[in-house]
């Protein structure tokens, strides 16, 4: 950031014959001999930044006892989700955490 010597205000970038020079916007004056800087990374990727590994598919659910009524297992997780008016009491729906089997209470 370059500043005028005349006013003292911020000298904006501006192209002219191909080439970038700076200007005041108060005053008109212009810095010809003005060189952009530039700036260049080189960034070396490894093959496995991208791969993603899921290990294990688990459910952030909390497990309740409870009996399956399709294969009889004894845990389930659960969560509650509001179906009806805001009035009415929410639902609460299971999922087995064998057979995957889902059902609801109201």
């Amino acid at each position: 950031m370059q500043f005028c010597p005349k006013c003292g205000l911020v000298c904006v970038s501006k192209k002219e014959n191909n080439k970038t020079i700076l200007v005041c916007r108060k005053c008109g004056y212009k810095i010809k001999d003005y060189k952009p800087i530039e700036i260049k990374e080189k960034v070396k990727k490894d093959p496995l930044d991208e791969v993603v590994i899921i290990e294990e598919k688990k459910e952030a659910l909390p497990k309740i006892r409870i009996i399956c009524p399709k294969c009889g297992n004894k845990e389930a997780v659960w969560w509650m989700q509001q179906t009806r008016s805001t009035d009415e009491p929410p639902t609460l729906f299971f999922r087995c955490t064998k057979c995957r089997h889902s059902w609801r209470e109201y």
